[in-house]
């Protein structure tokens, strides 16, 4: 049988001996103008373990996130020594559509061509890595389909709901993120991206999901 996203976060989250989500990491941010259920955010820079997968929404978050959960529970190599070492987990998870055709720029960034969650075939999973970390310290994938990349400063226009995600809905929270942002003339330079928060015992009115889309600095 074969487990879901939610499922495989929640035997991670076991495993690193958390005792609660709320325990989680997350980025740190500023909320620059608020107008519920939407923000303005200021990201400082962050690291992020990431993989590019293949498949519809569902397909592509369990084999990125198998793929993501399987190096920061030990299939590394710790930067002071030989062996291995458990990252902590931290919270959301990250799933951002791509075009069939990525274009790469060094170091490895990839910069997505499309902002549809229901046609998108190609998908960018991301891990945000603990703040104790930096590129010169946290421990290298053995399996070169994850990556670590430092992630500058950014704006996100980002949008809070509740409850399950179909592709359906993601689009439709997608699309008034889209238009929230262009009713505050702010200018959209990324990817709408989805971003979920809590495990699968979390009851769908408190789960935290968020809609992000990269905006210009205003």
């Amino acid at each position: 049988m074969r487990l879901n996203t939610h499922t495989l976060l929640a035997l991670l989250i076991s495993c690193l001996g958390m005792e609660s989500a709320m325990a989680i990491e997350v980025p740190k941010y500023e909320v620059r103008t608020s107008q519920a259920p939407f923000e303005l955010r200021h990201y400082a820079p962050t690291l992020i373990a990431q993989t590019i997968v293949e498949g519809d929404m569902d397909i592509a978050s369990n084999k990125g996130f198998r793929l993501i959960a399987d190096f920061i529970f030990g299939n590394n190599l710790a930067s002071d020594s030989e062996q291995a070492a458990k990252i902590a987990m931290t919270a959301p998870v990250t799933v951002e559509p791509q075009s069939s055709k990525i274009t790469m720029t060094a170091p490895m960034t990839v910069e997505p061509q499309t902002a549809s969650m229901a046609g998108a075939q190609q998908w960018r999973i991301q891990f945000v890595m603990p703040s104790q970390y930096s590129q010169a310290t946290i421990p290298k994938p053995n399996n070169s389909a994850v990556t670590l990349h430092t992630l500058p400063s950014k704006y996100f226009v980002v949008h809070r709901y509740s409850g399950f995600n179909t592709v359906a809905r993601v689009q439709e929270k997608t699309d008034e993120a889209l238009a929230w942002a262009k009713q505050q003339s702010l200018k959209v330079v990324g990817t709408p991206q989805l971003s979920r928060y809590d495990p699968p015992w979390t009851l769908p009115m408190f789960r935290r999901n968020e809609i992000m889309v990269e905006v210009a600095a205003p």
